[in-house]
């Protein structure tokens, strides 16, 4: 038995599909298939049924396959752990970040983190808040960038900032010069919303009231995955969209004259670290904070009034 055998036991799992798991393992389908085929022989325990598809575990594949999990955990800390001996800062960090946030937050720091610490090998995955929150509990991802709070058991939460929320309308909206707008203004019919699945989305519903208000009256529906794509709309078709602060950085002066402020109390989202509980790159983690923190304190308006809007799941 192999720590390589049970890194490919768990991709199975995660993937349900045997190639898709040797892709993720950067080997071929037919070592995967050999290597696992070889474990289940020395275990004498049979841990995928094959005739399904997708691919799930046995029964006792099942709780050997978490176990396996917890194997691994086991040996990242261990890893970890050697790491922490030494004098700077080193090893692996593993970033999960929401698409929301992503394009607008990563060129902040990232060059930052690698410039100052070179011993720091990075790999970033956008991903939904479940996705980010279910790979940080299985050992996948060694911290996540979020909106918070979220209040999942078994990880830690640590806030850095705060980003207000902005409109960006169309010069046909009718607001004019007018600078501050209320979240009772916004004709739901009007407004440009990501897709299902986004934090980001169920903050702007709760925000406007659109769940108790009906988004059905407009001739032309579009939702997507990207904030960009939402102000593109804005630009060729009308409407308006709402935008994390973050997300005007680098606007040029066309696009920023068509940003507008909401009146206090100003919404707001907070951004956090967020690990698993047990995590062992406490100064992996502590440098990445400090990195963001540098990248973000000279692009954000902190207001006298603030709500912070729930995440809601």
């Amino acid at each position: 038995m192999t720590i390589q055998q049970l890194q490919y036991i768990t991709a199975i799992d995660t993937h349900r599909h045997f190639a898709r798991a040797a892709d993720a393992c950067f080997v071929t389908q037919p070592t995967l298939s050999s290597m696992v085929k070889k474990l289940e022989e020395e275990l004498g325990v049979v841990l995928f049924d094959r005739t399904k598809s997708p691919v799930v575990p046995t029964s006792p594949g099942a709780v050997l396959v978490e176990q396996a999990r917890a194997v691994l955990k086991e040996v990242e800390a261990f890893k970890t752990m050697a790491d922490g001996t030494k004098q700077e800062q080193e090893g692996e960090l593993r970033i999960g970040v929401i698409p929301t946030l992503a394009p607008y937050l990563l060129p902040l720091f990232l060059g930052k983190l690698l410039h100052k610490y070179p011993g720091i090998r990075v790999s970033v995955e956008e991903l939904t808040t479940e996705a980010i929150t279910g790979q940080l509990a299985h050992g996948q991802l060694d911290v996540g960038l979020l909106a918070t709070p979220l209040g999942v058991a078994g990880l830690r939460e640590e806030p850095l900032f705060t980003e207000r929320f902005l409109l960006y309308v169309s010069p046909q909206e009718g607001f004019g010069r007018k600078h501050y707008v209320l979240p009772s203004e916004i004709r739901a019919d009007r407004l440009w919303l990501l897709e299902e699945g986004h934090c980001l989305r169920s903050q702007v519903l709760d925000l406007c009231h659109l769940r108790q208000r009906s988004t059905g009256s407009s001739r032309f529906a579009y939702v997507s995955g990207s904030i960009e794509a939402l102000m593109r709309m804005v630009d060729a078709q009308g409407g308006l969209t709402i935008v994390p602060e973050l997300a005007t950085v680098g606007m040029d002066a066309v696009q920023l004259a068509r940003i507008r402020e909401f009146r206090a109390p100003v919404p707001v989202r907070e951004i956090s670290m967020v690990t698993y509980r047990h995590s062992m790159k406490g100064r992996l983690q502590a440098a990445l904070g400090e990195c963001v923190l540098e990248g973000v304190q000279a692009r954000l308006k902190q207001p006298r009034k603030a709500l912070l809007l729930p995440v809601n799941h």
